[in-house]
């Protein structure tokens, strides 16, 4: 039963902002759910470790224990902030960082089976430019002797390529006394988690670090940094929408949310954005320049180019929403068609209507939201308003340029508009 401490207590003064790092968003929610949701599949009790003041970031981490590190002395002293949660723990416990919010489950399950080969387990990469990440020691054996950090580390220590990724994993009966006898004799004056290596290599414990790439272990610092974890995180998702079927024509230019939901053989076109809550069915097309929030496509719909889909939005089997097509809270039938410059809002579109260009839906009085029903096989003419509440019945036509007031019944042509007055010799008049 293994438990894992989550240090999420630091500001991110890098990131110039007063939302706490953890806080930022990535991939269109805070990165540390990120790390819960990948955390949530391997441990069996979470807690997270906040600073003063951070009420949002513990709601955020809920319904996992929380506890305030007041002052912040360094890592390994956050750690010892959840020695009285976990007290009496038997079992395993791993330190990880609100701010690496891309670790795998399947990574934190490896940490956990290398642990179980040694005293101590430990994450370690080796970046394209180690910078100022601090450095893991090895022996000829390939065994950890100690983590230096950079600016407590010799050129020599400096040279090597093998950097820290902060992460560590012990049994819980050793890890809360290696924090306890961690000191701050360093040039920060702080109390170093990966101090905690050197400890157990002390005590004749057997260290072990597991590499992972980069991508997934990067710390987020700067607003730069979370650039790149964006960029490695979108990259991760296309790779799997690619391995599950789904065709990319530009896979670089679309953009995906923690729980898009596309099926096989959906077409997507470049510079597409999926937001929160889609689902894509099979043999649907996303054409280029659309973006999608809250709402469901059915199988072999057409959505774009330029469309925006809001929530609620459902369209239906074979529908077509077009060029500047916006839906909220609305569905479309099967078959139905809105194929150009036309906001559909709080209304329901029979299968097989036809949607003209230039068609609103005037669901909004200034107070409520009110609700347009169009029944089956309708077809509305262009540039026509729908002032709602109201409903076009099946087969119902509505001539071009209508402002329609009034229910219209069933295979019923209505016309609401001005007549038209020609008005002989009074057209554009050349001066002499």
């Amino acid at each position: 039963m293994p438990a894992t401490i989550i240090l999420a207590a630091g500001m991110g003064t890098r990131m110039r902002s007063s939302l706490p790092k953890v806080m930022h968003p990535l991939g269109g929610r805070p990165m540390l759910r990120h790390l819960l949701a990948a955390a949530e599949q391997v441990f069996d009790q979470i807690v997270v470790v906040v600073g003063p003041g951070m009420e949002a970031v513990a709601k955020l981490a809920a319904p996992h224990a929380v506890v305030v590190q007041h002052d912040r002395l360094g890592t390994a002293h956050a750690a010892r902030m959840a020695a009285p949660v976990l007290a009496g723990y038997a079992g395993d416990v791993a330190v990880l960082y609100g701010d690496n919010p891309l670790i795998r489950a399947e990574t934190m399950r490896a940490l956990l089976a290398a642990r179980a080969q040694a005293g101590l387990a430990l994450m370690a990469m080796r970046p394209a430019e180690p910078g100022r990440y601090g450095r893991v020691l090895t022996d000829a054996t390939g065994a950890v002797q100690r983590v230096v950090e950079w600016k407590d580390a010799t050129e020599a220590e400096r040279s090597v390529t093998l950097c820290n990724a902060g992460v560590i994993c012990a049994d819980a009966a050793r890890l809360f006394p290696w924090l306890d006898a961690v000191d701050n004799d360093n040039a920060a004056g702080e109390y170093y988690l990966p101090d905690v290596v050197g400890l157990a290599v002390t005590q004749g414990q057997r260290c072990i670090a597991i590499e992972a790439p980069e991508a997934e272990l990067r710390g987020i610092n700067s607003r730069a940094e979370l650039a790149q974890a964006e960029a490695a995180l979108q990259a991760r998702w296309r790779a799997a929408a690619l391995e599950a079927g789904v065709t990319l024509v530009a896979p670089e230019t679309v953009f995906f949310a923690p729980d898009t939901a596309l099926a096989p053989d959906v077409l997507v076109e470049p510079n597409v954005v999926f937001g929160p809550s889609v689902r894509v069915e099979s043999g649907a097309v996303i054409r280029a320049f659309s973006h999608l929030e809250g709402c469901v496509v059915r199988a072999g719909a057409i959505i774009g180019p330029y469309a925006r889909l809001r929530p609620g939005a459902d369209v239906g089997e074979a529908a077509h929403v077009g060029n500047f097509v916006e839906l909220k809270a609305a569905s479309l039938g099967r078959g139905a068609k809105a194929n150009h410059l036309s906001y559909i809002g709080d209304a329901v579109v029979g299968a097989g209507s036809n949607i003209g260009a230039g068609t609103i839906t005037c669901n909004y009085d200034g107070v409520h939201k009110h609700r347009t029903e169009i029944g089956a096989r309708a077809f509305i003419g262009s540039n026509t308003a729908l002032v709602a509440p109201v409903r076009v019945g099946d087969g119902a036509l509505v001539a071009a340029g209508s402002t329609i007031t009034e229910d219209v019944p069933d295979n019923t042509l209505a016309l609401a508009r001005g007549r038209q007055v020609n008005k002989a010799g009074r057209g554009f008049q050349e001066k002499n």
